[in-house]
């Protein structure tokens, strides 16, 4: 028999735990793939944060009707709130750094929070989607969203997940 694996496996050869693939296994080419695409997610939240201080006014303005005009007292409630959702998306951006070094590095639990949180991700989008809510553009969640399916594709291959099982028993 080759060793190319079959167009369709029974759930039962699914099932059964496969061999454990050596510790000192390469990296494969999933893994290394998906830590990038985790780093371009964090890219394109860095582009998404500053398009939004660019824009805030604009933002405050049309979307909520907010009129900023002279006003001292909302000027400032105004810029103290940019400044929470800023350091608050940069957090949550610094967290998901460190969760790519540690797909990149062979982090299994690190590979599953990522894959979670990227199936919340575009359930969220598809939600919006479908409740006619939002609209799936280049300018609003198509780039992060096709990350979102990249990165969920990468990690969850066979590859990617005995690479970040190896070692165990």
């Amino acid at each position: 028999m080759s060793g190319k694996r079959p167009a369709y496996e029974s759930p039962g050869d699914l099932a059964r735990p496969p061999d454990r693939p050596p510790a000192s296994m390469r990296r494969p080419a999933a893994t290394a793939f998906g830590a990038v695409l985790v780093v371009l997610r964090v890219v394109a939240g860095v582009v998404w944060l500053i398009a939004l201080a660019v824009q805030w006014r604009q933002v405050l303005e049309g979307d909520f009707g907010v009129v900023l005009e002279g006003d001292v007292d909302a000027q400032t409630l105004s810029d103290t709130g940019l400044v929470v959702i800023l350091a608050g998306g940069g957090v949550v951006l610094a967290v998901e750094l460190v969760f790519a070094v540690l797909v990149y590095r062979g982090s299994n639990w690190a590979r599953i929070t990522v894959m979670l949180f990227a199936t919340i991700s575009i359930t969220w989008s598809a939600v919006d989607y479908f409740g006619g809510d939002a609209e799936i553009t280049l300018r609003t969640t198509l780039v992060t969203l096709a990350l979102d399916i990249l990165v969920l594709l990468a990690l969850s291959s066979r590859n990617a997940r005995a690479y970040a099982r190896r070692g165990r028993g």
